[in-house]
């Protein structure tokens, strides 16, 4: 769900989505959701070219944080201001970029020593905003995630 409501959210605003994988493989989650498919690979990429990033949990996260073109590509959304949603255990990614020292999230509470530990000031709410930072705990949380990501893509990026 952290994948598909994201998706399909963006889509019903009208906002363009291209699903990234590590490979050319379609993706489904871990409860059977899916499969989705991938257009493109994450090495493939650029964030120049995109307004915006969406990190889902699951076992996504933990796969994701071991590549350095995903790092790459969260920092250098990171530098550029551009917002970087992430949900539930997708905080390991940019604790694994490196980008969240001294900042505001939150996560899934299982990982919340990982997060306090790579020097964020975690908070126990459904979704908070830092900057260009945009996190949530879990799926319950996706509807409030949503609508903070939908407004900060209609904001220009902090210079």
């Amino acid at each position: 769900m952290e994948l598909l409501y994201p998706l399909y959210r963006l889509r019903e605003e009208g906002v363009a989505v291209t699903v990234a994988g590590l490979d050319d493989h379609p993706v489904s989650g871990k409860k059977g959701h899916g499969p989705v498919v991938v257009d493109a690979t994450v090495d493939s990429l650029s964030a120049a070219d995109f307004d915006g990033l969406v990190i889902p949990g699951g076992f996504a996260p933990d796969k994701l944080r071991r590549s350095e073109d995903v790092l790459t590509l969260v920092r250098d959304f990171d530098a550029a201001g551009k917002p970087i949603a992430f949900i539930c255990h997708a905080g390991w990614v940019p604790i694994s970029a490196h980008i969240l020292k001294g900042r505001r999230a939150t996560s899934v509470s299982a990982i919340r020593d990982d997060m306090v530990n790579a020097g964020v000031d975690w908070v126990d709410q459904a979704t908070v905003v830092d900057g260009n930072l945009i996190s949530a705990r879990t799926p319950s949380d996706l509807g409030q995630w949503m609508k903070a990501l939908l407004a900060a893509l209609q904001s220009p990026p902090a210079e």
